[in-house]
């Protein structure tokens, strides 16, 4: 039999076989391909409607990438979305990562095993409540170059990123036998700016990155489109829980007979440090996915399950990079699934009105995961943060974080003080979080959240020591903030006025506990502890966070991310494959800590407003 291909990516492929000395032309259906038709797609020739929801690989535990996944085939989607995260990718320039945790091509190969396509957003901008909206810290060492924008050096640095990115994708685009049906251009670009070149330039990086050869397509909210889009690339829309009908109708309006897709329906919304735990009624939100289904819109909930902002990734709210509101370690997000992987009612709602419109059955939603309890020593070793501290760096005046490069973290400054009378310390610029101490003694916090960059200190009998140990609470990830983000004592350090010079900086990354010197002595103040959860089996659990006051903890060798004792969220999520039967050694560090500092466990999460008298301010 002879093959005579018209075109490999032609609307057919025409065979011609020879049974018995006669030639038969025979059609073997269309190509493999995903393509935009009218207000549709088009799936290998068939019309085809997207119903997606997002995850993110970098927020669940590798060993549930593939039980979340599952869930998402099961609730009746066809299809995830998921950012790629630039920063987790480059910590530093040049250095990539996409192993372990960070196997993004891992988590689309499993997306494709559960019969999944996938939307990906490369960015390189993401948001996300995530540190700096997905860009890595170490671009803002240079004050010059301009975030999202046409700047030599910002898009230099995003071309090699991309093109390194397109190295691990280019073998799952759908061409190639992969599950990559589409890629989203930027991220709600008409939020930030209206600049066409801007886009036109990195829609090119993306055609040279081999990111550009299927479906491409901007978002925005309803009231950017027209700012956000670009005239020859489909356009589709997002919006939360109210908002659907006004929605499509903008969309509509922008790009009658377009493309009728919404690429962010959110289903839910995150918490921020000190405010309120957001909750959205369900409900309403299956309503409103019915209107837009049978409607004929492909639709992309976010998000199906949040996760975890494990670590030090978690971003912040700002408009104006004065209105500060970091966000909190848990992302669960008031998601379908919670923050362990478990369905909501949400979930059988939603998976209702897919199965309707779809005509396909309506599933049991899945099991819950059995969480237990284990208990938790008291503290076993502590280690003063004043005797564990590195070499300094010098230098005349503070330096930044990414001056010192380090992207996240603690940075201690310190400088010398003759004796004199009291005075107003202003930290300019201070992000985002500062403890004040004199000989080691706390005169006062200061907190971005609440616009504080100054404070009186005592008079001085003699000479003494200033400190102010700097933490990063997550840079903003929203707004031309993001442009301004440089972490640390950004700004002039003054006392009266004047300027105060010749400055020692210490490191505090906290990347690797394993140099502590700890001991059974007892520690108060900036302390890292020691205790040990006894396992018999591993399973899910929550660390109940509220005999702490703020800081960061760590299971073993992983971070689980930051507690802080003013809520709105009072546990971490544990998860079972990060556990050992047995002991299991848990170091937190605390801002003010004492012997007092406890842990236990609990099977569900603690949200609600500041629910202990223990205060980190």
């Amino acid at each position: 039999m002879r093959l005579l291909f018209r075109s490999a990516l032609g609307p057919a492929l025409m065979m011609s076989a020879s049974f018995g000395g006669q030639v038969v032309a025979q059609s073997v259906g269309p190509a493999h391909g995903f393509a935009v038709a009218g207000t549709g797609f088009l799936k290998d020739g068939k019309p085809h409607q997207v119903i997606s929801a997002e995850m993110h690989y970098v927020r669940i535990p590798r060993a549930y990438w593939r039980d979340r996944l599952h869930k998402a085939r099961a609730m009746g989607l066809n299809t995830i979305t998921t950012y790629a995260f630039w920063n987790a990718h480059e910590p530093r320039p040049g250095v990539y990562d996409f192993s372990g945790q960070n196997d993004l091509a891992a988590f689309i190969r499993d997306a494709q095993a559960e019969g999944l396509d996938v939307i990906l957003r490369p960015g390189p901008y993401v948001c996300a409540e995530w540190e700096l909206g997905g860009y890595p810290a170490w671009l803002l060492k240079d004050r010059r170059l301009v975030l999202r924008s046409t700047d030599a050096a910002y898009t230099a640095a995003v071309e090699r990123w991309l093109i390194r990115l397109g190295q691990e994708m280019k073998p799952l685009l759908l061409r190639n036998g992969g599950p990559i049906v589409a890629i989203q251009l930027e991220n709600e670009y008409g939020a930030f700016g209206q600049d066409k070149a801007y886009l036109e330039g990195l829609k090119a990086s993306y055609r040279r990155a081999g990111l550009a050869d299927g479906v491409l397509f901007t978002s925005n909210q309803a009231s950017d489109l027209a700012k956000g889009s670009l005239p020859d690339v489909p356009s589709v829309v997002n919006f939360g829980s109210g908002g659907a009908a006004n929605a499509v109708a903008k969309l509509e309006a922008f790009r009658p007979g377009g493309l009728r897709m919404v690429g962010e329906y959110w289903a839910g919304w995150f918490d921020k440090w000190g405010e309120d735990h957001h909750e959205t009624d369900g409900r309403k939100e299956a309503e409103e996915l019915r209107f837009m289904l049978k409607r004929g819109y492909s639709v992309s909930l976010y998000m199906f399950h949040g996760g975890t902002t494990f670590g030090w990734m978690n971003g912040a709210d700002s408009h104006t990079g004065k209105d500060y509101h970091p966000d909190t370690t848990s992302y669960d997000y008031n998601a379908p699934l919670d923050e362990a992987g478990n369905p909501r009612y949400k979930y059988a709602l939603l998976a209702s009105v897919i199965a309707e419109v779809t005509g396909k059955p309506a599933v049991t939603p899945p099991a819950s995961t059995v969480a237990a309890t284990f208990p938790v020593s008291t503290i076993q070793r502590s280690a003063s943060l004043w005797d564990n501290l590195p070499e300094p760096v010098r230098s005349p005046r503070p330096l930044t974080f990414e001056e010192l490069d380090q992207n996240y973290g603690y940075v201690l400054y310190r400088v010398a003080l003759p004796k004199g009378q009291g005075g107003r310390l202003l930290l300019k610029g201070m992000h985002s979080y500062a403890q004040v101490y004199i000989d080691r003694k706390l005169v006062g916090t200061l907190d971005r959240r609440l616009d504080q960059e100054a404070v009186d200190l005592p008079s001085r009998a003699g000479p003494a020591t200033l400190d102010i140990l700097v933490e990063n609470t997550g840079r903003v990830n929203y707004s031309h903030a993001i442009r301004t983000e440089q972490t640390g004592l950004t700004g002039a350090v003054t006392l009266d006025g004047m300027p105060l010079i010749d400055w020692r900086m210490f490191r505090l990354p906290m990347n690797d506990l394993s140099r502590l010197r700890l001991s059974n002595a007892p520690c108060t103040g900036p302390c890292f502890y020691e205790v040990e959860m006894q396992v018999d089996r591993p399973a899910d659990t929550y660390l109940d966070m509220r005999g702490l006051r703020k800081g960061q903890l760590w299971l073993g060798t992983h971070n689980l991310g930051r507690f802080w004792s003013i809520g709105p969220v009072h546990t971490l999520y544990t998860p079972a494959p990060w556990m050992e039967r047995g002991a299991n050694r848990i170091t937190f560090f605390d801002l003010m800590g004492d012997a007092t500092d406890r842990l236990s466990t609990v099977k569900t999460p603690i949200f609600g407003k500041i629910t202990t008298t223990r205060e980190a301010q």
